[in-house]
């Protein structure tokens, strides 16, 4: 297996935040309100903040997923599997859809998604095409659910993964814990935020600005 370095070289890598919002992080989202346990999600985001600032002081690609849900994208298979149909979440132009302690700075791109995965009918193929990019660092919340199906799906359209596990948050620790065991044996290497911020710093000059 390559050198860690190797998977989160800058030119060639990308952050993925995975819907890192209200509905899923605050405990007045919908999550918090059908009784999960947001204590996880709330404690990663300083980590998560911290790794973003190097992230970007090194020149590594940024990319927010934001689910949006609406009637249009919002199937009777896909309603029909929530335990309460009507706790809709993140709803297009809501206070739950948007970003929560985090959010994109500058030119960073946003993709909309409307399944677990962030690469199913979306145009995040696409941008991660357009920027050259080989390496995705996944993170952010659910790690088993949406985290988990990105990393996975990138994977599989031959994206070198990498799972961020302090930086990600499940509603269980034990959910989150497997999520970590499973990726690591089948998906790619887990790193946490400091292990990749110390690896940048070695082995990558901080980015300028003209």
């Amino acid at each position: 297996m390559p050198d860690l370095s190797e998977f989160v070289k800058p030119s060639k890598s990308a952050v993925i935040v995975v819907d890192v919002q209200n509905d899923f992080c605050e405990p007045a989202g919908v999550a918090g309100k059908n009784g999960k346990d947001t204590s996880a999600a709330q404690a990663m985001i300083p980590a998560l903040s911290r790794f973003l600032t190097a992230a970007r002081e090194h020149g590594t690609n940024v990319i927010f997923i934001q689910t949006i849900h609406e009637p249009c994208t919002d199937s009777d298979a896909w309603i029909g599997r929530r335990a309460n149909p009507a706790a809709a979440n993140c709803l297009k132009g809501s206070w739950g859809a948007e970003f929560t302690g985090v959010g994109p700075v500058g030119n960073e791109a946003v993709v909309n998604k409307h399944r677990y995965s962030a690469f199913l009918n979306t145009r995040l193929d696409s941008v991660l095409r357009t920027l050259k990019v080989e390496n995705i660092l996944v993170l952010g919340v659910a790690t088993n659910v949406c985290v988990e199906s990105t990393s996975r799906h990138g994977y599989m359209l031959d994206y070198h993964t990498v799972l961020v596990p302090d930086c990600s948050a499940a509603y269980d620790q034990a959910a989150h814990d497997m999520t970590c065991k499973t990726h690591a044996k089948h998906f790619g290497p887990l790193a946490t935020s400091d292990q990749i911020i110390a690896t940048w710093a070695a082995t990558h000059s901080v980015a300028t600005t003209a």
